[in-house]
């Protein structure tokens, strides 16, 4: 199972998602989704049952935050080029990708879940300690992830048009 597909599936992720997500507003405050849906898990402890509202506009949010702006003017920046390389990283069956970025995209996202590790453990238990540095790994291993993909975009960018017609000045 290609994981990468997966979660490009379950965010229902078209041609017109990716383009409004190449909009950096888009691109910076996916990284807030992370922490509000943390957020909303630990409130279990403050609202009970209610805890479920704020996590419902969480995980909406997370949904929603590719989808909600508009396509950016320039994609000439460092979050739209991370969204233009993932896209790329998705394609790979159909055309390959140079190893050294395959095998680092596969490496950061086992780091990403590593992290998830003690992010769960203290959101159960409620060990803040546990739950911000389980996020911050987390959340620096997705944006290392996304700095491979700039590079990724920068070295496959010439293989192809449609890959060269993204970047808008």
């Amino acid at each position: 199972m290609d994981i990468f597909r997966f979660a490009e599936r379950l965010m229902s992720m078209d041609e017109a998602a990716w383009e409004r997500h190449a909009n950096p507003l888009s691109a910076w405050t996916r990284f807030t989704c992370g922490p509000l849906i943390v957020l909303a898990i630990w409130s279990r402890d403050w609202l009970g049952w209610w805890s479920l509202l704020p996590l419902a506009v969480a995980l909406f949010w997370t949904w929603l935050n590719p989808r909600i702006f508009g396509p950016p003017i320039s994609t000439d920046n460092w979050a739209s080029k991370g969204t233009f390389g993932e896209r790329i990283f998705l394609k790979r069956a159909e055309r390959p990708v140079p190893a050294h970025h395959e095998r680092a995209a596969k490496l950061l996202t086992w780091v990403s879940a590593l992290g998830l590790l003690p992010l769960v453990y203290g959101l159960v238990v409620f060990d803040a300690r546990s739950t911000v540095f389980g996020l911050v790994v987390a959340i620096g291993a997705k944006v290392w992830f996304v700095d491979r993909m700039v590079w990724l975009y920068e070295d496959m960018k010439d293989t192809s048009p449609e890959y060269a017609g993204w970047l808008r000045r």
